[in-house]
């Protein structure tokens, strides 16, 4: 059996390694006898509360310094817990100490015993969670604002986790869709009412929100919702974080524009309804004057059918407005191709060798641009059909095609081509005026060209075609 001399080397060495922990732990510690008088206690305790061990050791814990400890929530804790309890966990104590003001510390405190110590020791453990309390008041502090903020605005709207659940919503959200703060708390957005949320594309962008800093612009959805009957919203999302804190939500609010899209709808049944009257009126026109070429002198003729080319493109402008589903904007391509047919019949006829093709890309022109650029692309093509085919025959075609922020028309024919000395006015040399106007009209440019022996081509570049984005005029 071991010796009492090897027991008392192992219990010297035991309680150098259980002094050493102890000043290795960053908590305050102090040991407690019985009767409540300090025992000793670690570097951090004395550091925490700036005091010295002269003035520590050997006191009774009520009568430390200044009867700071002299707490009634620590006495609970000490003479009332302890003597029945092994151990205490989280132990709050909130106080004003002399020496460091108001502070909120969190008490552990266990039974410990060692040899030849039957009654055994208190062991308190002290944790300064201040900072914390105080960071945590302060968050609720904000979200309580946040969330007046919440109420307090007209359009619905919800506060999401960066795992898409709601955290909280606002009670215009929960008025207009009927359902309670419990039902919406906790749940992901494509989970409320009858799912109508739950779209692929919306899902797509919110999940790029947070992690991508991504914000959501008016992503709209029509639906029938419940208690609401067919509604339109405009989404939109931004991430929201607070200083200091590393946690990200994301805020998504719901705009309701059903009024203002079927007031949009009712605008742009009436501007067809407009569009379609005005385009029947000017065929009344051009049937008119396609009339009256049959009856007039033969050298009046061409400029008849020239005039009656010119009405027929603003008809086909107006015609395809009439028939247009998208808004003011007008189709470039269809726009060309019913330029070119009208052409077709009013110039051409059906006994010539001449054709017009058309070449676009799918561009949206501004509307309030839309006539002169007709005129103008008829004039082009008129003057090809005049001048290039001496023998009849031979083809056209209309193109146009972004070039930067700008439309690029190009009228090319593959007729006798024309040797000029300018041939930065190629129009004007063929004896059209029109086509100048109409380019000053526009605002746009004659891109110069090399004249050939064969075919000719005229560029102009028009800066000012292209549809503005958010474009909600009347195209009239």
């Amino acid at each position: 059996m071991p010796d009492k001399a090897s027991e008392e080397r192992r219990n010297v060495v035991a309680e150098i390694a259980a002094v050493e922990i102890v000043e290795t732990i960053p908590s305050a510690l102090i040991i407690l006898d019985r009767n409540l008088n300090i025992t000793s206690a670690n570097r951090a305790f004395y550091q925490t509360f700036r005091t010295s061990p002269d003035e520590t050791e050997g006191s009774h814990i009520y009568e430390l310094g200044n009867r700071q400890w002299d707490i009634p929530a620590l006495r609970t804790l000490l003479e009332s817990v302890i003597p029945h309890r092994a151990s205490v966990e989280g132990f709050e104590v909130e106080h004003v100490f002399p020496t460091i003001g108001l502070r909120t510390m969190l008490v552990n405190a266990r039974k410990i015993f060692s040899p030849g110590n039957i009654d055994g020791s208190i062991l308190l453990a002290i944790e300064d969670v201040s900072e914390e309390r105080a960071a945590r008041a302060e968050s609720k502090r904000n979200w309580q604002l946040t969330q007046s903020i919440v109420d307090t605005i007209r359009d619905p709207l919800v506060v999401l986790e960066n795992n898409m659940t709601i955290v909280t919503a606002s009670k215009a959200f929960l008025t207009i869709f009927g359902i309670t703060e419990a039902e919406t708390r906790g749940r992901r957005v494509a989970e409320l009412g009858q799912h109508q949320w739950d779209v692929p594309a919306l899902r797509h962008l919110m999940e790029k929100v947070l992690p991508e800093n991504k914000p959501i612009e008016s992503f709209e959805i029509e639906d029938d919702f419940p208690g609401l009957g067919r509604r339109v919203f405009n989404l939109n999302a931004r991430k929201i974080s607070q200083p200091g804190n590393h946690a990200h939500r994301m805020l998504l609010v719901f705009e309701d524009i059903t009024d203002r899209k079927q007031r949009e709808r009712d605008a742009l049944t009436l501007a067809n309804e407009i569009s379609h009257r005005i385009k029947n009126n000017l065929q009344v026109i051009v049937g008119l004057i396609a009339y009256e070429t049959k009856w007039t002198a033969a050298p009046c003729v061409p400029g008849y059918k020239a005039m009656q080319a010119r009405i027929g493109a603003i008809a086909q402008l107006y015609d395809l407005i009439s028939h247009s589903s998208r808004g003011p904007t007008i189709a470039a391509d269809s726009y060309l191709k019913e330029i070119a047919k009208t052409m077709s019949a009013s110039l051409l006829g059906n006994t010539t060798g001449i054709t017009i093709d058309v070449r676009a890309e799918a561009l949206e022109i501004d509307p309030d641009l839309a006539v002169p650029f007709g005129l103008l692309v008829n004039e082009l093509a008129t003057n090809a059909i005049k001048h290039a085919f001496p023998g009849g025959a031979g083809r056209i075609v209309l193109s146009v095609e972004r070039v930067g922020d700008q439309i690029e028309l190009a009228v090319a024919d593959d007729g006798v081509g024309m040797l000029a000395k300018d041939p930065a006015k190629p129009a004007e040399k063929r004896g059209s005026d029109y086509v100048a106007i109409f380019v000053r009209q526009l605002g746009g440019t004659i891109v110069p060209s090399i004249a050939k022996e064969a075919g000719t081509t005229v560029r102009i570049r028009l800066p000012h075609l292209l549809a503005p984005p958010g474009n909600v005029g009347l195209a009239a």
